[in-house]
C-alpha cells in the first residue's frame, strides 16, 4: 500500500509542475512584447560618397536620377583600393531590392559577384543608346554593361525586369 501511495504523490507532483511551468510561459508569453511588423529601414544620404567615388574613380560613376521618393537607398559605398568598386543599394516599397555595381575588377569575377551567381542569357536591352545583357537564374537577376574603359555595371536584385530596367535607364555619370 505505501509504494502504490509514493507512486500517486509523484505522479501528482510532476504533472502539478508541469501545469506550473505552463502558467509561467504563458505569464511570460502575455506580459513579454513582442513585434511582428517589419522594421522601418533607414534612408541614407548617399551624395557625399558619390562626388567622393566621382572624383577618386577611373571611370565615370553611376548613380540615379528621377526614382520615386518611395524608392529608399539603404547602403552605399565606393573602395578605390579594391578596383574602384561602388555599390549603391535601394530597398523598394514592394519589398523588393535593386543595386548598382560598378567596378574595374575582372569583367566575369565582378559579375558573378555582383547577381550572386546569375548567368549570361541571350537577351538585351536598349538603353539609352547602349546594350545591357541580361542575367538570369542566379540570387539576383541583373542587367550588365560593359563599358569601353575598362568597367562594367551591374543593376542587379529581387525586383522585376521593369524595375531593374527603370534604375538602368535613370542612371547618370554627371
Amino acid at each position: 500500500m505505501a509504494a502504490s501511495k509514493g507512486k500517486r504523490q509523484t505522479v501528482r507532483d510532476m504533472v502539478l509542475s508541469l501545469g506550473l511551468i505552463m502558467v509561467a510561459g504563458l505569464v511570460m508569453y502575455l506580459f513579454i512584447p513582442h513585434d511582428d511588423t517589419a522594421p522601418d529601414i533607414k534612408r541614407v544620404d548617399y551624395r557625399v560618397e558619390l562626388l567622393t567615388a566621382r572624383r577618386a574613380a577611373s571611370y565615370p560613376v553611376a548613380a540615379p536620377e528621377g526614382l520615386p521618393s518611395t524608392w529608399k537607398a539603404t547602403s552605399v559605398r565606393f573602395r578605390g583600393d579594391d578596383f574602384d568598386a561602388w555599390h549603391l543599394g535601394f530597398h523598394l516599397p514592394d519589398g523588393d531590392y535593386v543595386q548598382v555595381e560598378q567596378s574595374t575588377q575582372k569583367r566575369s569575377t565582378f559579375i558573378d559577384e555582383a547577381t550572386q551567381g546569375a548567368r549570361k542569357s541571350e537577351k538585351t536591352e536598349q538603353l539609352a543608346g547602349r546594350t545591357w545583357v541580361r542575367y538570369t537564374d542566379g540570387r539576383y537577376d541583373a542587367l550588365v554593361l560593359e563599358s569601353a574603359d575598362g568597367s562594367t555595371t551591374v543593376v542587379a536584385g529581387t525586383a522585376s525586369w521593369a524595375e531593374l530596367t527603370r534604375m538602368a535607364e535613370s542612371l547618370k555619370t554627371a
